[in-house]
């Protein structure tokens, strides 16, 4: 977290996203999705658009909300609770609109290579089919239009998987390459929120996509308000750019097209060390979008895909042996979700670089 840029101490910024009564402290930006067991980070990248990954090779359990009007999914359908397949393998979260969706098989296919996935049958072993999740964002409108590829997306699993640097680094990488947030330059963020007593956390990984503002008339984040603002000459050449952002949706509606493969949206991925069903699981991800809507005004438009997939890296709940944790804490680790989606998208505002003339917040900031 570079405190400079925030403008205030790491204290106050863990009052901004903790609530007294909980006791919850939270980490922010880059380096806050290390070490967690059995899950790790790799981001990828090709011209204007990127593909972040989230593995699980050993699977983890897993479940999905979908808020957003014009969601870009897949496997979405699987994660339900009523449905059979309980774990995942990796979560795949790419740009290029639609086209994004290819990564996931790249994915797939070097999981398979690995011998990751789940057998068919005890008489073929050589059968294996990983669970690989995924959503996309459009970010076709900024720089020159660039389609992530499976190659792409197995380049992301590898760098998950073989290649993890020191600190997951936050801000213009991986799927957050191309991501716009309202006007300004959207990314990558990651925030992660562990309960008072330490047993618990729960951390986000976020791309920052939105068709709505994350920052207030005044130039603050919604996010988080006491941090330092953007100047009046800014937030003035903010409102052209929106205005003329906003034209080129209204010509596109003009002419009939359709936003089915989203215009904006802001995906991302919770991870929890508890041990938790997949209905439970579902809860958390419910609960992040809360996160979501105090970063981000409004959220879930008609052209947004605003989707969030959850994933444990416990024990299965449903094994011998662990237990599923009770509502009480589900409870507390549903609103540490929501803390931890809203301050990774302030991570990801603050830690995004301009890119193909679109300013970053961190550029703007009033002197």
């Amino acid at each position: 977290m570079n405190s400079e840029i925030f403008a205030i101490s790491p204290t106050d910024i863990r009052h901004q996203a903790s609530s007294a009564a909980l006791g919850t402290s939270i980490d922010i930006g880059a380096g806050c999705l290390d070490s967690i067991d059995g899950i790790s980070i790799g981001h990828a990248a090709e011209g204007d658009t990127g593909v972040t990954v989230i593995a699980a090779p050993g699977g983890a359990v897993g479940a999905v909300d979908v808020r957003g009007g014009g969601p870009g999914t897949r496997e979405t359908d699987l994660l339900a609770p009523e449905n059979t397949v309980e774990r995942a393998h990796a979560v795949v979260l790419a740009g290029g609109s639609a086209y994004g969706l290819a990564a996931a098989d790249g994915v797939m296919r070097e999981l398979r290579d690995r011998g990751i996935g789940f057998e068919v049958t005890p008489t073929r072993p050589d059968i294996l089919v990983p669970i690989v999740p995924g959503a996309v964002i459009f970010d076709l409108l900024l720089g020159e239009p660039t389609l992530p590829t499976a190659e792409l997306g197995r380049e992301a699993l590898s760098h998950a998987l073989d290649d993890v640097p020191e600190d997951t680094p936050s801000g213009t990488v991986g799927a957050g390459v191309g991501a716009m947030a309202g006007a300004i330059k959207g990314g990558f963020g990651q925030a992660r929120v562990t309960s008072a007593d330490g047993k618990y956390f729960v951390a986000a990984a976020m791309v920052v996509n939105s068709f709505g503002a994350v920052i207030d008339p005044e130039g603050h984040l919604y996010g988080m308000p006491a941090a330092a603002g953007a100047s009046k000459e800014a937030l003035a050449q903010l409102d052209q750019i929106f205005v003329g952002r906003t034209k080129i949706l209204a010509d596109a509606a003009g002419d009939g097209e359709s936003s089915a493969s989203t215009r904006n949206t802001t995906i991302g991925t919770l991870i929890t060390n508890a041990p938790v069903t997949t209905a439970q699981l579902k809860r958390l991800a419910m609960c992040g979008h809360d996160g979501l809507a105090r970063a981000i005004r409004p959220a879930h438009a008609p052209m947004d895909g605003d989707t969030l997939f959850a994933l444990s890296s416990a024990e299965a709940a449903d094994s011998e042996n662990a237990e599923p944790v009770g509502s009480d804490v589900v409870a507390l680790l549903a609103a540490m979700a929501a803390d931890a989606v809203q301050m990774a998208i302030v991570d990801a505002v603050m830690s995004a670089t301009g890119r193909a003339g679109v300013a970053a917040l961190s550029e703007m900031l009033d002197k």
